[in-house]
């Protein structure tokens, strides 16, 4: 039989390692769907919710955008999923009122910094980029 092994890996940790039915993610080039017995393929994951469909239910990952890459493990018939990103959390595991804070801070950095003349500073990206990261936080627990 025909089985999806599935890998949401960061730097740091595992976070969900397991059989899964089908996970499903969004790439530069659109929404995709990795079921068992797909095609080898790697590409990127960009910011958003990446799901994984178990026996047991519905699991959801926000990740901050990283790799994937799909191809058959060493058992017959095994597809092995592998999602790699530098930040990603259980969706279940994020603190809303931190997400929170963090996005009013880097409103108030965006405001404050502004834009220099010769273009965004160093700190207004940063801040934007915080502000995009707690932006998803905050979509992804509330979904």
């Amino acid at each position: 039989m025909a089985t999806l092994k599935v890998e949401i890996v960061t730097p740091e940790a595992a976070l969900w390692v397991g059989e899964a039915s089908s996970l499903i993610a969004r790439s530069s080039d659109g929404e995709f769907t990795i079921l068992p017995q797909h095609t080898s393929t790697v590409g990127d994951i960009v910011p958003g919710v990446v799901r994984v469909q178990t026996g047991e239910g519905e699991l959801a990952f926000a990740v901050h955008g990283g790799y994937f890459q799909v191809g058959p493990e060493g058992s017959e018939g095994v597809t092995l999923a592998t999602v790699l990103a530098g930040v990603a959390e259980r969706t279940s595991d994020i603190d809303v009122s931190r997400a929170q804070t963090a996005k009013e801070r880097a409103e108030a950095a965006i405001a404050h910094e502004g834009r220099g003349e010769s273009g965004e500073s160093a700190a207004h990206a940063e801040a934007t980029a915080e502000l995009e990261r707690a932006e998803l936080r905050l979509r992804a627990a509330t979904k």
